[in-house]
């Protein structure tokens, strides 16, 4: 497993150089006990795993809580954490690389908060990526400092026939992926 940090990249090869078919991109948190109305911790952070495809620089599909799949069927979000409760995994975003439509050049992994939380009251945050045996390739940990509402953690590109993962890990202002497709533009 690698920790990513910004900027670093990393081949979807399996260990004997193949190409990955299969992964997985997991989102976990725990709510900050100080969240809430003065520290009151009264209200659970909903944080939204999203997965955007864009072609031609143009958003293409999106798999979120309010649209489980696209149309191909390649990304499937597997169901909605609205708390951040319990330990392991909250979120889980599948992409099944070979079903993806061929003018779908990237996918950006978004994270945000419906409630429109700034990411600071949130702790213990990470993205990870898997492959089809569940095995932890790379990890990107959200670090305290986010004062927007959404984080564009990730984008998988394609990369000749293959597949390639770049972390970002930039804060936006946004709390559904529909919310502003053009501050995703940039990312892309």
């Amino acid at each position: 497993m690698i920790e990513l940090t910004e900027g670093q990249e990393l081949a979807l090869t399996a260990a004997d150089g193949t190409p990955l078919t299969k992964v997985q991109m997991a989102l976990g948190w725990d709510h900050a006990p100080t969240a809430g109305f003065i520290g009151s911790g009264a209200a659970p952070i909903d944080l939204d795993a999203s997965a955007v495809q864009f072609a031609g620089g143009q958003l293409f599909d999106l798999a979120f809580f309010n649209n489980l799949a696209t149309r191909d069927g390649s990304v499937v979000h597997l169901g909605d954490n609205t708390t951040g409760k319990g330990a392991g995994d909250d979120e889980v975003i599948t992409v099944d690389l070979g079903r993806v439509y061929s003018k779908v050049e990237s996918i950006l992994f978004v994270v945000s908060s419906y409630q429109g939380h700034s990411l600071e009251y949130i702790h213990n945050a990470y993205c990870r990526l898997l492959d089809d045996d569940g095995t932890e390739l790379a990890r990107f940990t959200i670090t305290l400092g986010v004062r927007e509402t959404g984080l564009v953690m990730a984008r998988l590109f394609r990369d000749g026939a293959a597949w390639r993962l770049g972390a970002i890990g930039a804060g936006i202002a946004l709390k559904t992926p529909t919310d502003s497709i053009e501050a995703l533009l940039p990312f892309v």
